[in-house]
């Protein structure tokens, strides 16, 4: 799984998109939002890892997803 996040603009906010290994779109959420349905995603009882991720990601860049 990969995670990118996508700068937002004026009154877009800041997103983050999760991608799979083909890098097919599986979640798009708010950056600022809390965590909820992680179970969709295989990440549920993760939430603070992937908040710490997030925490450290920088714009635009694709990287591996690894919690």
């Amino acid at each position: 799984m990969y995670i990118i996040k996508v700068k937002g603009k004026a009154k877009i906010p800041d997103y983050i998109q999760l991608r799979d290994e083909a890098f097919v779109l599986i979640a798009y959420f708010r950056a600022d939002r809390p965590l909820k349905d992680l179970h969709r995603y295989g990440l549920d009882g993760k939430e603070t890892e992937l908040a710490a991720v997030i925490a450290g990601l920088e714009f635009g860049k694709l990287q591996p997803l690894a919690i």
